[in-house]
């Protein structure tokens, strides 16, 4: 349904988005995720036919809607596709109903039909008691839903989400990500949602492009990403708590692990071992496989506890049964396996 090839956006020297290659079936659900400035709202807003790639190609269901190398591209009125800003972008002088009814009778929609479509969205979004007022005298949440009624009242074939819920409480944004999953297979659109919160991610995708420095780390589900990252960056960005990387180092004839001898045999001199965080123990005492780190943080996350410590120059995190009998600041000695997860290069590629 939904193609990118070598797609590229410069803006003067500077690349914003690099290269992007990604095909996305029919119907999926597509997280574009990253950190602040990655690329992706930009990448976003090319599919939108807000931006002109430089380079490459997008394809819908088949047709180029855009080509950066011949700088042509489909108007976005005409793309089939529906997108809702991280601002709600409502027109505050028209009542919901009318914020609704607007795209449909801009395409020329009858008035009968137009009617219909108006309560079937605005029931599906549970805002049809909401019809007769305006955005300033409802809530953030109900404002959102009402952004998205509007999108979705055209069909789209695909549907794209500029981090729809950045702006909504954290009960409400837990909320919300349901309702957003219940539309999408409502609606059965193609959709591609942009978030920097790796929580939603995970929750809501059925394929994730985790983003950094305008390219695509990985591509693939969620599961792929969490039990087989192709990178430090995605092996330290997704996943909650996401995993502990470790630079392990030679020392003479043998390897140092935050200042500590151990016996473990990296693959190469410089190498960073992956230990996920329920690999990790707390230790009431040193011992040969201990690394001793000030406690910085406890909190609990579905009825388990979660410890993270800190060195000058490390920071694990270790889910465990029991709460720690140290405070914070002081010194707790923090185990680990045999055996790391993964293996990365200094450079950031996985290994081994």
């Amino acid at each position: 349904m939904l193609e990118l090839r070598s797609v590229t956006k410069r803006f003067g020297d500077v690349d914003a988005v690099r290269e992007v290659s990604l095909s996305v079936p029919d119907g999926a659900f597509l997280v574009l995720l990253g950190p602040s400035g990655c690329g992706k709202t930009t990448l976003l807003r090319m599919l939108a036919g807000l931006e002109m790639p430089s380079a490459g190609q997008i394809v819908f269901d088949g047709q180029v809607v855009s080509d950066g190398d011949r700088a042509w591209a489909v108007d976005p009125a005409r793309r089939n596709s529906g997108l809702v800003f991280q601002s709600y972008a409502l027109w505050p002088h028209m009542t919901v109903r009318g914020n609704v009814e607007w795209p449909l009778k801009v395409a020329g929609m009858a008035r009968p039909e137009r009617e219909a479509r108006v309560a079937e969205v605005l029931r599906m979004l549970g805002i049809d008691g909401l019809a007769r007022r305006f955005p300033n005298e409802i809530s953030g949440g109900q404002q959102q839903r009402v952004a998205i009624a509007r999108t979705i009242a055209p069909r789209p074939g695909v549907l794209l989400f500029d981090e729809p819920l950045s702006n909504l409480d954290a009960k409400l944004r837990v909320e919300m990500r349901t309702e957003l999953m219940r539309l999408h297979r409502a609606t059965g659109a193609t959709t591609v949602y942009v978030t920097h919160d790796q929580i939603e991610a995970m929750t809501m995708a059925s394929h994730v492009a985790v983003m950094r420095a305008g390219r695509v780390e990985q591509f693939g589900t969620p599961l792929d990403l969490v039990e087989r990252p192709e990178t430090a960056f995605v092996a330290t960005f997704v996943g909650t708590p996401p995993g502990n990387l470790v630079p392990v180092r030679r020392n003479g004839t043998g390897w140092v692990v935050g200042g500590r001898h151990m016996p473990l045999e990296p693959p190469a001199d410089g190498a960073q071992a992956l230990f996920r965080a329920e690999t990790l123990r707390l230790e009431g005492a040193e011992g040969p496989r201990t690394l001793p780190l000030e406690l910085a943080e406890v909190s609990t996350i579905a009825g388990r506890v979660m410890v993270t410590a800190i060195a000058p120059d490390l920071r694990l995190t270790a889910v465990t049964e029991a709460l720690p009998a140290a405070r914070v600041g002081e010194t707790v000695h923090i185990g680990l396996p045999e055996t790391p997860a993964a293996w990365f290069a200094p450079t950031g590629e996985r290994i081994g």
